[in-house]
């Protein structure tokens, strides 16, 4: 059994946004909006260049929530988000998840994660907030 999950404690890891993620993830999904696709038609958009898709971000907290903290067997509730800046192709990406509160109840706890990108120059381009079971309790 994993150690139960206290509120204040913090997991850190990092991801690269590649390429090869945009170009799979908008087979998987369907979303070949050319922002992520094309680069010349990116070039002629507020961002100038080709970017990640939003949702790939989130993916890698969702990720993280089921790897990292609180870990295998995590059932995932609900996420709010908040998209703050573009994820650009070649992106790190630093995800923090922090526990802001355990909510028990009668037959399993509840946890409030709070998830935070931000990409190698320190800018945030993701917050919100996960609710999730943690494995411990989920049986």
């Amino acid at each position: 059994m994993e150690k139960r999950l206290e509120t204040g404690q913090v997991c850190t890891f990092q991801k690269k946004v590649s390429d090869e993620d945009v170009r799979k993830f908008a087979e998987v999904t369907g979303d070949k909006n050319p922002l992520h696709l094309d680069d010349e038609f990116a070039r002629t958009t507020m961002f100038k260049e080709r970017i990640a898709h939003g949702m790939i971000g989130a993916g890698i907290i969702s990720g993280g929530l089921a790897m990292h903290m609180p870990g295998l067997g995590t059932t995932y509730l609900e996420q709010d988000l908040k998209f703050m800046r573009p994820v650009r192709i070649g992106d790190v990406l630093t995800v923090e998840l922090k526990v802001l509160e355990i909510l028990p109840k009668t037959k399993f706890d509840i946890a409030k994660i709070r998830t935070t990108c931000t990409n190698e120059r320190g800018e945030v381009v993701i917050s919100g907030t996960a609710t999730v079971i943690p494995p411990e309790t989920a049986s």
